[in-house]
């Protein structure tokens, strides 16, 4: 018995420091973080183990520099699967060149039901152009979305350019024609996207819409862009509410080779994960960080008060250089009612137009800057990857005549 005493009692004793020690790593390994920054005297308390999680960088493409892990106190790094271990990587996408994407954006447009062009070019080049016809290419240009006050100025201007020039030909026509939609699509507005990050911050950018118009998709469609681009973007899924949204554009970030900050408790505070993902942003020096929030219904104003509140909480950390507003192409005037109320509530800075094929009417890009003085930044026509590209005003009228 004495015999065995030495040998027991060295496993006894490590069985002992394992047992203290496993309680304190699991305790660890769940550690989650409250609210990390001074509330305001509104912001609801958030429930006791909500918390965020970082969705690390996928395997990087060989052609590119695996890019740091995002380490943030009180977060947790969840490590995506290499080939060393055996198991299949998520490969990085890379989109194509932007005069790729303006080509194919415009092939679509033209082959799309458009009446905006077409119904003015075979108005205005009958044999004779008079009272009733100009009240036909008004009316066709209030079908199209273009709005009051856009539509008189436009008729008015034809109306003058016509008589004087006294031309039926039809290229004449279509040349008129083009000018003065150019003139209202207004292509002298500011499209820059502000995505340079800052001396010590990263720029921050917030995708904002109700549900519905492909505000998750477009924020991972614009990430993949600026990859390309050689910018470290990093991304926060602020939209807590509708079921799976995190892991949807977490699985984005893994397709473009990005982390993805995100919650791991349903309905969590869409503020701190905001929060979260900025502070994450700077800890790690990215270029770029995009906040992805809830599809809010513009007439809930508890939501639209909580878009500002996730605003207002981001900009105790860093200023927002980007809002950019989502909307549907094809809801016509309701998008214009929706872009009127949240510019009331967040500062809006540019709109991305979706679902711009199909029924949708291209007048509404002319309603919505002449309505809020805010550009057309983006334009998607489609569910593919690479159907987003910048929004160009000359471009755009070519498609719509063509």
């Amino acid at each position: 018995m004495n015999d065995i005493l030495p040998i027991i009692l060295p496993i006894l004793a490590v069985l002992v420091v394992l047992g203290a020690l496993i309680p304190v790593l699991m305790k660890t390994r769940k550690n989650v973080k409250n609210y990390p920054g001074t509330r305001d005297a509104n912001d609801p308390v958030q429930a006791p183990g909500a918390g965020t999680l970082v969705e690390d960088r996928p395997a990087p493409a060989p052609e590119r520099k695996a890019p740091d892990g995002v380490e943030v106190e009180g977060l947790e790094t969840v490590e995506v699967p290499d080939n060393a271990a055996g198991l299949e990587t998520v490969p990085v996408e890379t989109p194509l060149p932007v005069a790729g994407r303006l080509i194919r954006l415009r092939e679509r447009l033209v082959k799309s039901n458009n009446i905006l062009g077409k119904g003015l070019l075979a108005l205005l080049s009958a044999d004779k152009i008079d009272e009733n016809v100009w009240d036909e290419v008004e009316e066709t240009l209030l079908l199209a979305d273009l709005g009051t006050e856009p539509t008189m100025q436009l008729v008015d201007a034809l109306r003058e350019r016509v008589k004087v020039i006294g031309t039926r030909d039809p290229e004449h026509v279509k040349a008129l024609l083009r000018e003065e939609l150019i003139k209202l699509v207004d292509p002298t507005m500011d499209r820059t996207l502000h995505v340079e990050r800052h001396a010590d911050k990263p720029a921050v950018m917030m995708v904002v819409g109700v549900n519905g118009v492909g505000k998750t998709t477009t924020v991972g469609k614009l990430a993949r862009v600026l990859v390309a681009e050689d910018k470290d973007v990093l991304l926060g899924a602020a939209d807590t509410f509708r079921a799976a949204a995190a892991e949807q554009l977490a699985t984005w970030g893994q397709r473009v080779g990005v982390p993805t900050v995100k919650s791991d408790i349903d309905g969590a505070d869409p503020a701190s994960v905001a929060y979260e993902a900025v502070k994450a942003g700077i800890d790690q020096e990215v270029d770029v960080v995009m906040i992805d929030t809830a599809g809010r219904l513009q007439n809930k104003v508890g939501l639209m008060d909580e878009l500002s509140k996730v605003k207002r909480v981001i900009e105790k950390l860093a200023e927002v250089d980007e809002v950019l507003l989502v909307l549907d192409a094809t809801t016509g005037q309701n998008g214009l009612n929706q872009a009127r109320v949240f510019s009331e509530v967040v500062n809006i800075t540019g709109i991305v137009l979706t679902k711009l094929d199909g029924t949708a009417k291209g007048g509404i890009v002319v309603a919505i800057q002449k309505s809020l003085g805010v550009p057309v930044k983006l334009i998607g026509l489609g569910e593919g990857a690479d159907d987003l590209a910048p929004f160009d005003a000359e471009a755009f009228v070519d498609a719509l005549l063509n």
